[in-house]
C-alpha cells in the first residue's frame, strides 16, 4: 500500500512538474514579437516601435511583450489573462477585418490604441515602470503632473500616450471608466490659439 501511494506521489508530482513547465514555457511563447507579428495587422504597430524614440535607447531594444504584456512571476496571472481575453478577442477580431493595407488597419486604429491604454491603467502602468523606475521629471509643470500619480490616482499611460506607435486622439482613461466606454480627451489649443482667444 506504501509502494502504491509512493508511486502515486512521484508520478502526481512529475506530471505538476511537466505541467507548470508546459504553461511557462506555452506563456513565454506566445510573448515573442515573433507570435504577435504572425498576425499580419500586427506587423504595422512592430514596424513603427522600431521607429520609435523607445527603440534602442539605453541599448535596449523592447518587443511587443515589455509594454503589453506585465512580466515576472508575480505577474503572471495577469500574462495568461491578457493572452486569453485580449489574445482570443484580437484573433477574432483579426479573421473578421480586413487589415491587408495600414489604411484599413487605420480604421480600428484608435480603438486597438484605448483598448491597451485601459490594460495599462489597469495594471498601473507596470510594463512601463519595469524600465522607468524612478522617474525624475524636469521642470514645475511636469513634477505637478507626476504629483497626480500620488494624489489622484494617475498612472503613467494617462498623460503619456501615443509615445511609440502612430498618434491617435488621446483618450481620457478616468471618464472612459466611469462612463463605459470611450471618452477622448478636449483638443489641446496651440499656444497662436490660446493667444487668439485671449484677445
Amino acid at each position: 500500500m506504501a509502494m502504491k501511494t509512493g508511486s502515486a506521489l512521484l508520478v502526481g508530482t512529475l506530471l505538476g512538474v511537466v505541467m507548470v513547465a508546459v504553461v511557462l514555457g506555452g506563456e513565454a511563447a506566445v510573448s515573442t514579437t515573433e507570435f504577435c507579428t504572425s498576425c499580419h495587422s500586427m506587423t504595422y504597430p512592430a514596424e513603427e516601435l522600431k521607429e520609435s524614440s523607445h527603440y534602442g535607447a539605453l541599448g535596449a531594444n523592447p518587443g511587443c511583450k515589455d509594454c503589453h504584456i506585465p512580466q515576472g512571476l508575480q505577474n503572471f496571472h495577469l500574462a495568461v489573462a491578457t493572452h486569453v481575453v485580449d489574445g482570443a478577442r484580437e484573433l477574432y477580431l483579426e479573421m473578421v477585418n480586413d487589415y491587408s493595407t495600414l489604411e484599413k488597419f487605420n480604421e480600428r486604429r484608435l480603438i486597438m490604441a484605448h483598448d491597451a491604454r485601459m490594460n495599462l491603467k489597469k495594471w498601473d502602468s507596470r510594463t512601463c515602470r519595469t524600465c522607468h523606475r524612478n522617474p525624475q521629471p524636469p521642470g514645475a509643470d511636469a513634477k505637478a503632473a507626476h504629483k497626480k500619480m500620488e494624489t489622484e490616482g494617475a498612472t503613467c499611460i494617462d498623460c503619456h500616450q501615443n509615445l511609440v506607435h502612430k498618434e491617435v486622439a488621446e483618450t481620457d482613461l478616468n471618464e472612459s471608466i466611469k462612463q463605459g466606454k470611450m471618452v477622448l480627451k478636449p483638443e489641446k489649443k496651440d499656444d497662436d490659439e490660446e493667444e487668439e482667444d485671449e484677445e
